[in-house]
């Protein structure tokens, strides 16, 4: 039998260094179907199974990365706002440490800016977003339903701090995105991106479908962060973990209700695991509710990086 190829790591471009497991295309519809009731088979198109693999940076990434269409996000932030587990004016630990780095009167570009909630943090700001898979919702004041390439022909080189919160875990290549956001910083100005890592709590969630195709792609590292800034020649601030908060406290307590516990297993068919979704999600929502925000911060929620354009 030939050896398996192992696909290359979408920051540095070297080869993975494992496979972590196969996830069939047919089983990760039907959890999207049943749990959060979106398709996302249209966005899989002919996969029939992706491959999550790790790369020397430790970074985890799902092979073919294929990306959420409109019609998939559109039914997932539907859901997300029905059942109260998303709010459009969430304050998240990210945007206030962001919100620190910005003077009065700078301009500030969000990229993937969603509902645009990072504007309520930098009221003293220029902001202007940007998101074309705006899931049909009333647009906010300062929303532009357009990609990063198309507002970089008019608008390179001008913006204090570009921003993505949240938003590099689910694009193909994020090198792409993160050259293009330099490109939309002025000289010494600021390049902003927070991710999921692993290890985290949502890691250990099992059949946890927030971290799988097609929405997110990769699962990030500290290291992973330093290749991607230092492949777009950007200097490295600061690499940071972000506290629990009201918007992402939620998946600390499912993970604290679960009965398994991922490591190097992350989605399985097994009636134990499905199991398992449902008492964590029940009562991880339970101690949301009584105790809200934890004090034991662990791993944090996220990893941000603060780069600057030389």
């Amino acid at each position: 039998m030939a050896p398996m190829t192992k696909p290359l790591c979408p920051v540095t471009g070297e080869p993975a260094v494992r496979l972590v497991q196969w996830v069939g295309a047919r089983f990760l519809a039907f959890l999207w179907k049943t749990t959060m009731r979106t398709n996302a088979r249209p966005s899989f198109g002919g996969v029939e199974r992706f491959g999550l693999w790790e790369s020397p940076t430790g970074l985890y990434f799902f092979d073919p990365p294929t990306v959420g269409d409109h019609e998939f996000y559109t039914g997932f932030y539907n859901c997300l706002l029905e059942r109260k587990l998303w709010r459009t004016d969430a304050r998240r630990q990210e945007f206030v440490e962001a919100a620190r780095r910005v003077k009065p009167g700078d301009r500030v570009l969000d990229v993937g800016c969603g509902f645009a909630s990072f504007r309520y943090s930098v009221p003293h700001a220029s902001y202007t977003g940007l998101d074309p898979n705006f899931a049909g919702h009333s647009k906010p004041e300062h929303v532009r339903d357009e990609l990063l390439q198309d507002h970089l022909k008019a608008h390179a080189g001008v913006y204090d701090m570009v921003c993505a919160f949240a938003v590099v875990e689910h694009v193909e290549n994020p090198v792409t995105l993160f050259t293009e956001m330099v490109q939309a910083a002025r000289p010494g100005g600021l390049v902003i991106v927070s991710v999921p890592h692993v290890p985290s709590a949502p890691m250990r969630i099992p059949n946890f479908l927030i971290n799988a195709p097609p929405h997110h792609l990769t699962w990030w590292t500290r290291s992973a962060l330093a290749a991607l800034a230092a492949r777009c020649s950007t200097e490295v601030e600061a690499i940071d973990t972000m506290g629990w908060d009201q918007a992402d406290s939620l998946m600390y307590w499912i993970e604290r209700c679960s009965l398994i516990r991922c490591k190097d297993r992350y989605y399985s068919k097994s009636p134990l695991w499905l199991s398992s979704e449902v008492v964590g999600y029940l009562g991880g929502r339970i101690l949301h509710a009584l105790k809200g925000v934890p004090t034991r911060q662990d791993e944090g929620s996220s990893l941000m990086l603060v780069a600057r354009r030389p």
